[in-house]
């Protein structure tokens, strides 16, 4: 005698049988706290510290006092500099939209989009050193180890898609955030919740190793189900004996997932059939612009194929710089820097912005920008062209997914230094976005070690100028 489930696996065969297999143990989607807003994210993280006075915080006082001593006294101490002298934006700032909101002009294609947009003006970090920095504002904890917040959404609310990723994370070309891999992993959540990295550079081969190279005749379909099969015996085998192990029921899902992957990533990544209008717009064959908009380009269409959660990096590891620093970290020469990721930067993301309104996809698309903290108003350097990290003040920003467009709130002092009104963590933008999605923060933990774990940890409230 056999079960109809065994009948079917053991004709089934191969990719057929990890088919079924994923449908029979697909875990339940999550159920909202309360009636959602949005149904997915798209995070673009810019690592190295943006500075907030030549972005998105105008500060008329600090250009009345620029050349002027910050510190006449000298006790002061940045993190790696004595401070310079009061340096006021390296950008005009302008008004823009029916909301009137300022922002530099450093992102002329962003102001076109100030009305879908929110800003968080008083943001702070417990920390200036960007690994630590980045953990927070990703985990919520300075410390490696805790669940990133797209590993948290996709396990409070389960997929949208059965043959994509439910979290998927687009790093930088040029390499790997401060702190590495460690920013969207899944911590001590069940390993099936860590991320997805696509190589957008190779749409051939999105994910590696995802296909055999093309000069190893011995793969071919009949080996991959035959050798497919057998390792989900053994894999089966091994689990029984090890029920609690998630990282061997995260891999065993991950097989089956990229059984599916060869038949969608390929078609995902491959963007030939976007309009030449579309992808001029993402400034695609740009040789500065071209590599971060494939990215957003590729995030619209994973979000429209049901992703749940999609990650960005505008930047790379921490590292000194050759014509430019990898990424924001403006230590020595800040327009040259932020000159060269602000154009960066302001084509992908208004891309985005305007390519999910104009598909009706922004009110159900949560788009967030940030980075770890932000930069001093003084100068730094010889040249007295840097600036040094600031932990005490930088900009957030919001979009689509029930945002109410052309706010800004909370704000700095009179010179940008430090939060004062309303000051912000991690904890409140990640609370905010949670409730967004339907989830209520606070009832959305897991118990670890002695402790029900939240994303927010023990802090945290939802932000309710910034909602619709």
């Amino acid at each position: 005698m056999t079960t109809r489930r065994n009948f079917l696996k053991t004709t089934g065969g191969g990719f057929g049988a990890f088919a079924l297999s994923a449908m029979l143990n697909q875990e339940s989607p999550g159920q909202s706290h309360h009636q959602a807003r949005a149904k997915r994210v798209i995070q673009i993280f810019c690592p190295g510290g943006m500075s907030q006075v030549d972005t998105f915080d105008h500060k008329p006082e600090l250009q009345k006092r620029n050349g002027t001593p910050f510190d006449p006294e000298g006790k002061m101490q940045f993190f790696a500099s004595k401070p310079g002298n009061c340096r006021g934006s390296h950008w005009k700032f302008r008004q823009h939209g029916e909301s009137g909101l300022w922002i530099s002009d450093l992102f002329p294609r962003l102001a076109s989009c100030i009305d879908d947009m929110s800003f968080i003006y008083s943001m702070h970090s417990k920390t200036a050193l960007h690994g630590p920095a980045c953990f927070m504002m990703n985990t919520g904890f300075t410390l490696p180890g805790f669940p990133s917040m797209g590993s948290w959404v996709t396990y409070g609310l389960g997929s949208e898609s059965e043959n994509l990723p439910d979290f998927v994370v687009l790093p930088d070309p040029g390499g790997l955030p401060p702190g590495g891999t460690v920013n969207w992993g899944a911590g001590f959540l069940p390993a099936t919740h860590q991320a997805t990295t696509l190589d957008t550079s190779n749409p051939a081969q999105p994910i590696a190793d995802l296909f055999p190279p093309t000069d190893f005749h011995l793969a071919t379909p009949a080996a991959d189900r035959d050798g497919l099969a057998f390792l989900n015996h053994l894999n089966k085998i091994h689990q029984k004996t090890r029920p609690g192990n998630t990282e061997l029921d995260a891999r065993i899902k991950a097989y089956e997932l990229a059984a599916r992957l060869q038949l969608s990533a390929p078609g995902v990544t491959e963007i030939s059939d976007e309009t030449e209008q579309i992808q001029r717009m993402y400034g695609i064959d740009a040789e500065d612009t071209g590599a971060f908009g494939r990215q957003c380009l590729l995030a619209r269409r994973l979000v429209e194929k049901g992703v749940r959660f999609v990650q960005i990096y505008c930047g790379a590891e921490n590292t000194t710089a050759r014509k430019i620093r990898p990424n924001w970290d403006s230590h020595e020469d800040l327009p040259r820097d932020h000159g060269y990721w602000g154009t960066v930067l302001d084509t992908g993301a208004s891309a985005l912005l305007k390519d999910l309104k104009q598909r009706g996809m922004l009110d159900e698309t949560l788009v967030i920008c940030t980075t770890e903290f932000g930069r001093q108003p003084a100068s730094q350097g010889g040249t007295a062209l840097g600036r040094d990290h600031n932990a005490g003040a930088f900009t957030a920003w919001m979009a689509g997914g029930g945002v109410r467009g052309g706010v800004g709130f909370g704000a700095t002092d009179e010179l940008g230094a430090n939060a004062v009104e309303s000051p912000t963590y991690s904890y409140d933008l990640h609370a905010t976005a949670l409730h967004l999605l339907g989830i209520d923060h606070t009832r959305l933990s897991f118990y670890h070690n002695g402790i029900n774990r939240r994303l927010t940890d023990v802090h945290g409230r939802v932000i309710p100028q910034l909602l619709r």
